[in-house]
């Protein structure tokens, strides 16, 4: 991506209580960025919640939450935090600008605005918060398959915990674990494993199918596939997916001894969160299915609730 590309087609969050203030920055903006707008810190919070801009221009001075309370909430939720955030006010002081840079603001503009210097400013922010993006996304990814990593998970996990505890949503999360791979790298070795742990993460991606699905490498040949919004019954099918994705690949493995080629157990566990419950829950309870689907012959998968066991051909029994 260009500088030119970094600093254009951003989503962008302007909040003022005067629909008139909206109005001109709406007017200088539009040509290069989509434009929210939000009448009141309430408002604004739930906007960033939901649609993720990636940047907001914010009023210092409304009545109810101000933009530095607003600023503050921002900087509070870990889902909101990494956004910028440029006070567009009329207030002109120094110690009005130092004010709004130590609440966590990452520019100050003054009312009223020019239309040259709003659209330079955000191209500048959007330009930085993209960089910053491109940076962060190589630390949570895993360099051997190019899924995320395990702090990616953990991160994104507790992130979706929150959210669809809010909404009142499931969330279902599958651990898979490729059998018997320590006898696959002694037989064809490490080189051939790696090869190998890259197009099964592959075949995992496509099998899990929605963009909001997140594929992880969660340690060694294990793989946890978080699936936020999906109950139980949806999870299942994408287990099958999964199932049927890795038959497709068809790696021989001449060294396992429950099949010729590669195979997966996995365990699968979907929760609605609730307020006494932390995320650990779900990891924990979709680890001991894993542990059952390996313990009870490996190449299948166990569901929580019922307990179902299901063979590597997706038919429950």
């Amino acid at each position: 991506m260009s500088w030119t590309e970094m600093a254009l087609n951003g989503r962008i969050l302007v909040v003022d209580d005067a629909m008139e203030n909206i109005q001109i920055l709406h007017a200088a903006l539009q040509d290069e960025q989509e434009v929210l707008f939000a009448l009141d810190g309430a408002r604004a919070l739930d906007l960033a919640r939901t649609q993720h801009p990636d940047l907001i221009l914010v009023d210092a001075m409304m009545p109810g939450m101000d933009g530095y309370a607003v600023c503050a909430a921002l900087r509070a939720a870990p889902e909101t935090r990494d956004i910028p955030v440029i006070f567009v006010t009329a207030l002109k002081t120094p110690e009005d600008e130092t004010r709004a840079l130590d609440a966590g603001a990452a520019d100050f503009i003054t009312k009223p605005v020019n239309a040259a210097v709003v659209r330079a400013r955000v191209r500048t922010q959007l330009t930085v918060k993209r960089q910053a993006d491109t940076l962060r996304a190589l630390t949570l990814t895993d360099p051997l398959t190019g899924v995320a990593n395990r702090r990616a998970f953990d991160e994104r996990l507790e992130a979706e915990w929150r959210r669809c505890a809010r909404a009142g949503l499931p969330v279902a999360l599958i651990l898979a674990d490729v059998d018997h791979f320590k006898a696959y790298n002694d037989h064809y070795g490490h080189q051939a494993g790696d090869a190998c742990l890259v197009q099964v993460a592959a075949a995992l991606r496509r099998g899990a199918g929605r963009t909001h699905d997140l594929v992880t490498r969660y340690g060694g040949e294990e793989f946890a596939i978080l699936l936020p919004q999906l109950d139980a019954p949806g999870a299942e099918g994408v287990t099958h997916r999964l199932q049927a994705e890795l038959a497709q690949l068809g790696l021989p493995h001449a060294a396992s001894p429950t099949a010729p080629h590669i195979t997966m157990s996995l365990g699968l566990s979907s929760l609605v969160p609730r307020d006494a419950q932390g995320a650990n829950v779900l990891v924990a309870s979709a680890d001991t299915l894993l542990y059952q689907a390996k313990a009870g012959g490996r190449n299948q998968y166990r569901m929580g609730g019922a307990g179902a066991l299901a063979n590597a051909g997706g038919q429950v029994s």
